[in-house]
C-alpha cells in the first residue's frame, strides 16, 4: 500500500471519530474522540510530507488529552506558545500559516469549560484547517474538515437551540391584554 493511500485510509477513520465527537453532549467524550482523530490526522500529514500539519496535529492530540483533565489557562498558554516554534521549524508558507491559525483557535476552544464555546471556537479553527487542506490538495482531509464543520453545526443546533424552537410543534401566539 502506498503512503498516499495509507494516509487517506487513516484520515477516513479520523472522519468517523470527528463525526462522532460533536454528536456527544459531554465535553469529555468530544475531547476523547478529537484526541484519537488528531493522532490519526497527524500521521496522515506526516505520510504526505506536510510537516507543519503533522506537528500541529500531534500537538493537538496532546492538547486534547491535557484539556480532558484541566481547563487551566496556564495549559492553554503552553499549547499556544508551542504552536509558534513548531510552525517556524516546519515553515512551508501559506499551508503553515493556515494550520497555525487553525491550531491556535482550536487551542483556545479546547480549554473552554462550556461545550457551546468549545463548539463555536472549533468551527473557527476548522475553517483554517479546511483552507489548509485545500491548499495542500488532500481530498479526504478536505472531506474530513467539511464533515467536521457540518457535524459540529448539527451538534450545536441539537444541544443549544433556543428552547422555544421546535420542529415538531407550533406554539400558537398568545394574546396579552392591552396595557393601559
Amino acid at each position: 500500500m502506498s503512503s498516499y493511500l495509507l494516509s487517506q485510509c487513516l484520515v477516513t477513520v479520523a472522519i468517523v471519530l470527528d463525526l462522532c465527537s460533536f454528536q456527544c453532549r459531554q465535553r469529555h467524550w468530544v475531547l476523547r474522540c478529537l484526541c484519537l482523530s488528531t493522532l490519526l490526522t497527524a500521521i496522515h500529514f506526516a505520510l504526505l510530507g506536510h510537516w507543519t500539519g503533522a506537528l500541529l496535529m500531534a500537538l493537538a492530540c496532546v492538547r486534547f488529552a491535557v484539556s480532558l483533565v484541566t481547563t487551566r489557562p496556564f495549559w492553554c498558554w503552553v499549547f499556544l506558545l508551542l504552536t509558534l516554534p513548531l510552525t517556524l521549524l516546519s515553515w512551508a508558507g501559506l499551508p503553515s500559516l493556515l494550520s497555525a491559525t487553525g491550531s491556535a483557535l482550536q487551542t483556545l476552544s479546547a480549554f473552554q469549560r462550556d461545550d457551546k464555546r468549545l463548539r463555536l471556537g472549533m468551527i473557527a479553527g476548522i475553517s483554517f484547517w479546511l483552507a489548509h487542506n485545500i491548499v495542500i490538495g488532500s481530498p479526504m482531509a478536505i472531506a474530513m474538515e467539511s464533515l467536521f464543520i457540518t457535524s459540529n453545526l448539527i451538534g450545536l443546533w441539537r444541544f443549544h437551540r433556543p428552547a422555544s424552537f421546535s420542529v415538531f410543534r407550533r406554539k400558537s401566539p398568545t394574546l396579552a391584554p392591552p396595557s393601559e
